[in-house]
């Protein structure tokens, strides 16, 4: 069965592989899923978020930095900034996921693979970039719609 979670997991791992190494996420992907012996249920989604971060890399990049106060990409954690694109492109490409899920994800991805301070720090930014979109960053079934 696939996991949404596990998914989000593995394409933060090939985008920062991608700004660390150059790798595409369409190599590095499968390439990690394999070494991670992840469940291939999984990659499909996965594939979509990282290939599709890195195809909107600029316009995301944007979105970032129009809702990041006083961080430019360059002082960010390269972690934290995968985590914020990862997020951002979900925000700005998949409107069928709620706001407030790709924001929890990110949160969680953030606790597990950031610093302490990155959880509240990609709260304050991703809710930003849900505003500038028009998303509804209230949980499903309280309110939103």
């Amino acid at each position: 069965m696939a996991s949404r979670r596990r998914s989000r997991e593995l394409a933060l791992q090939a985008l920062y592989q991608y700004e660390m190494g150059g790798t595409a996420p369409d190599v590095g992907v499968p390439m990690l899923a394999e070494h991670f012996e992840a469940d291939m249920a999984d990659l499909p989604f996965a594939r979509e978020l990282a290939e599709g971060t890195v195809a909107n890399l600029e316009e995301i990049d944007r979105l970032i930095e129009a809702s990041s106060e006083n961080w430019s990409l360059s002082r960010m954690s390269r972690v934290d900034l995968a985590i914020l694109r990862l997020a951002a492109y979900e925000l700005r490409r998949r409107p069928d996921i709620p706001a407030s899920v790709t924001i929890n994800e990110a949160i969680e991805l953030g606790k597990r693979y950031g610093a302490e301070e990155t959880a509240p720090f990609l709260n304050g930014v991703l809710d930003r970039i849900a505003r500038q979109l028009g998303r509804d960053t209230r949980s499903p079934g309280r309110g939103a719609s």
